[in-house]
């Protein structure tokens, strides 16, 4: 079942893409496994799949250390200073930063671990209370301020929008994430300012993202199911 909700997804995304004139190379498919076992995400990386999302760090752990070392791993939870570490070792992509207090935490561990960390800045685009994300206005300061963090790598931006009870509802906030990600390559702050990543879109609103520049789209739900809380 995986491999064939895979195969869909990806179908999906293909046709998505050449439909508003974009490579469908573009578009990267994020497999979110938080809650699911071991032994679904083994049955996607038969399946070809190789980039997983999750969100906490306990149940990510035992996961990583058990499935092979090919996998792709991004975190997308909420971080805290405290978990910087684990976070830094386990973890290939970080797509929830959104303080330099976090940044700069990251940036000591990956030195000491002699690795370079890719991550994306959190923007919260709804401006919610209740989300994590540095606010669209003082994303700007929060880059400038992270370049001298030489061991991450800025490669982009990622954001969850306001609920919507349709896909098209996400619309606006996925043009918004994309005009800010064009105004800070402007001022060069990402590591490569002519290809930015931006993490947006879930199962429900992935093909609306993709028309509006989505580059990694985060799905769980349409690839392993519905999770048990």
């Amino acid at each position: 079942m995986i491999c064939t909700n895979l195969e869909q997804t990806r179908s999906v995304i293909r046709e998505t893409a050449l439909k508003c004139g974009r490579d469908p190379q573009e578009v990267k498919l994020v497999a979110i496994s938080k809650r699911m076992p071991a032994e679904m995400i083994a049955e996607a990386y038969q399946c070809d799949q190789i980039q997983f999302g999750e969100n906490y760090l306990q149940d990510a752990e035992e996961k990583i250390n058990r499935l092979p070392s090919a996998l792709h791993w991004h975190f997308i939870g909420h971080l805290q200073s405290n978990k910087a570490k684990m976070t830094a070792e386990l973890f290939q992509m970080i797509e929830t930063v959104d303080r330099l207090k976090i940044a700069r935490t990251l940036d000591h561990h990956a030195g000491l671990l002699q690795k370079k960390l890719d991550v994306l800045v959190q923007v919260n685009v709804g401006r919610e209370p209740q989300k994590s994300g540095v606010l669209p206005e003082d994303a700007s300061d929060l880059l400038r301020a992270m370049q001298s963090l030489h061991n991450l790598r800025v490669r982009g931006l990622m954001t969850i929008p306001p609920y919507g009870q349709e896909a098209e509802a996400s619309r606006p906030w996925f043009q918004a994430l994309k005009k800010i990600s064009m105004k800070l390559a402007d001022k060069n702050f990402f590591y490569d300012n002519k290809a930015i990543e931006l993490s947006m879109g879930m199962s429900g609103d992935f093909k609306v993202a993709i028309e509006e520049g989505a580059t990694l789209v985060r799905i769980g739900t349409a690839i392993f199911g519905e999770r048990s809380l």
